[in-house]
C-alpha cells in the first residue's frame, strides 16, 4: 500500500512539473499572438522614401512604415504554414528597382531566421541575383574515358574453328 501511494504521488508531481514547465511567460509588455507568438515591431525604410511596402503580398503603406508582425518568443519567424516570409518595397519611379527581402519561417524544419528590427531598402541598387548551386546527393564518381566504338580490324590464330582449336583475340585497332 505505501508502494503505490508514493508512486501515485510521484506520477501526480511529475504531471504538475511538466504542466507548469510546457509554458514560457511573455516578457513584460509585450502583446500576446495567436499559437503562443508574441508582437514585434520592424522598421521599414526606403531611400528615396515613399516606396510602397507589401509584406506576403498584402501592402501595408509606403515606406517609413512600422511592421507588426507575430514570432515565437525566441526572437525568430513563426511558422503559419508557409517557407518564407517575403518583404518587398514597389519603386516610385522608372529608374529605381523593386527590393525584396526574403526570410525562412522554420516550415518542415527548413530553418528560422531571427526577426529584424530595421530594414533598409535602398531602390537605386539593383537587386541582387543569385545563382542557385546544384546539390548532388551523391559523389560525382570519374569512370574513365567513353568506350570506342568505331570501326577495328580483329586477328584470330588458332585451328580449324570450334573443333579441336579456339580462339585467340590479339588485340583491336
Amino acid at each position: 500500500m505505501l508502494m503505490s501511494t508514493k508512486s501515485v504521488f510521484a506520477a501526480g508531481l511529475g504531471l504538475a512539473l511538466f504542466l507548469v514547465g510546457c509554458a514560457t511567460p511573455l516578457p513584460p509588455g509585450a502583446e500576446r499572438g495567436p499559437d503562443g507568438t508574441m508582437a514585434y515591431d520592424i522598421l521599414i525604410e526606403a531611400s528615396p522614401p515613399g516606396a510602397r511596402i507589401e509584406a506576403n503580398g498584402s501592402s501595408h503603406g509606403n515606406a517609413p512604415v512600422h511592421l507588426k508582425m507575430y514570432g515565437d518568443r525566441d526572437g525568430t519567424f513563426h511558422d503559419f504554414g508557409s517557407y518564407n516570409y517575403v518583404i518587398r518595397a514597389l519603386p516610385l519611379t522608372t529608374n529605381q528597382f523593386t527590393q525584396t527581402r526574403v526570410f525562412r519561417t522554420g516550415h518542415m524544419l527548413a530553418g528560422e531566421d531571427t526577426i529584424p528590427s530595421h530594414i533598409y531598402f535602398d531602390m537605386t541598387q539593383p537587386q541582387p541575383t543569385y545563382v542557385p548551386v546544384p546539390v548532388y546527393p551523391y559523389p560525382a564518381y570519374d569512370y574513365g574515358p567513353a568506350p570506342y566504338y568505331g570501326p577495328s580490324m580483329r586477328f584470330y590464330f588458332g585451328g580449324g574453328g570450334y573443333r579441336g582449336g579456339y580462339y585467340r583475340h590479339h588485340g583491336r585497332w
